[in-house]
């Protein structure tokens, strides 16, 4: 993958795509509705951002039935996994990052749990 570094930087600039980002690090893969509860945004914003992500190569999305899932994309030069790896364990316990994680893991009705 031809990532380059200004383009990366650029798409995590915004703190909304910086925080679905490290987000969705720290659990793996997320829906749409599971981000806008933990960012407490709505649908649309979440997905505009979801799209530059995509659009600039850091997460991947599939499709299950009506959710859309996102995942950081494992194709990433090794020194951009390194970046959302290393922040991601640095910011885990400070606000507003360790708020998201909350909201996430304890959101009812979560996707593959019970249909959000």
């Amino acid at each position: 993958m031809d990532l380059q570094a200004d383009d990366f930087y650029s798409a995590l600039s915004h703190p909304m795509r910086l925080r679905a980002t490290l987000l969705i690090k720290q659990m793996d893969e997320l829906c749409v509705c599971e981000l806008t509860h933990a960012l407490d945004q709505a649908q649309p914003v979440i997905s505009r951002h979801l799209a530059q992500l995509k659009e600039a190569g850091i997460v991947l999305a599939r499709k299950q039935g009506l959710w859309v899932y996102y995942r950081i994309n494992d194709a990433l030069p090794s020194w951009a996994l390194n970046v959302i790896h290393i922040t991601s364990d640095g910011i885990t316990n400070s606000a507003p990052y360790q708020a998201d994680l909350q909201a996430c893991t304890t959101m009812p009705d979560r996707p593959n749990q019970v249909c959000c």
